[in-house]
């Protein structure tokens, strides 16, 4: 197998494909990649938080218990801020979906031909290592967010109170198919809104990484710091944005009218 391109169309082309499993025009296709990743990400996060609630002192904190303080101090302000009801999940979810986010969107910073030349070492033709530039990713997470909403929905205002909501708000009885089509159009706009907005962020700084790196290398050293410099950002807005729009759901789905 060659890494030979016959075009910067064909470079592009081959950095944004997916290792997957099953027929690539196919639906029912699985991205490995981006399952594999998404999952070491899971576990990244899970390890240094564990390490860090291992030994968690009262005394002078290490660099990283302070690091972990410092996050977890910061979501669970944007919680109280944010959300308006009772719930010992938001918090947790919250944490989970910044952190979570943020780690499996860093690492479009690491060298941008690393890993497909690793790939083609080992005989694999083609690696996408971010998962949230893809929408399979972005989408999912999205959904359980949506489910979540719904079910917080029914819970807290009941099945009739949610029915109610859904066929009578806001323009009362006397429209009630006009207020159900804006209702259902509102609450598929949230998980459709939340994987989009992600996935096009991320998407788009790889598509830039890939302009760049078809630049002379002493171009690309200057171009590529200043787009890492700002893709950190980037990342982090889109995480935060993330999470926050999630918070407010949530407590929109526990407000009972």
């Amino acid at each position: 197998m060659s890494m030979e391109y016959e075009s910067a169309g064909d470079y592009i082309k081959h950095h944004l494909g997916h290792l997957t499993l099953g027929n690539p025009e196919s639906f029912w296709s699985i991205h490995v990649d981006t399952m594999l990743f998404s999952l070491l990400a899971g576990g990244v996060f899970l390890y240094l938080f564990m390490q860090v609630a291992k030994s968690v002192t009262t005394g002078v904190p290490g660099s990283l218990q302070n690091f972990v303080e410092i996050i977890v101090g910061f979501v669970d302000q944007q919680v109280k801020d944010t959300f308006h009801g009772r719930s010992d999940l938001i918090a947790p979810l919250a944490l989970t979906l910044f952190v979570w986010i943020f780690l499996m969107s860093i690492v479009k910073l690491l060298p941008y031909d690393l890993f497909p030349y690793i790939a083609h070492a080992i005989g694999i033709e083609y690696l996408r290592i971010n998962p949230t530039s893809d929408i399979n990713a972005t989408f999912g997470m999205s959904i359980a967010v949506f489910f979540l909403i719904i079910f917080y929905s029914i819970k807290i205002k009941g099945g009739v109170g949610f029915a109610k909501e859904m066929m009578f708000h806001p323009f009362g009885k006397w429209l009630l198919p006009f207020n159900l089509v804006l209702k259902v159009v509102e609450e598929v706009a949230k998980p459709v809104s939340l994987s989009l907005r992600l996935f096009g962020n991320m998407y788009a700084g790889g598509l830039i990484f890939s302009l760049i790196a078809l630049l002379p290398w002493y171009i690309q050293w200057t171009l590529g710091l200043s787009w890492s410099l700002f893709k950190l950002l980037i990342i982090t807005l889109q995480a935060f944005i993330f999470m926050v729009l999630t918070i407010v759901y949530l407590s929109m789905a526990h407000e009972d009218h």
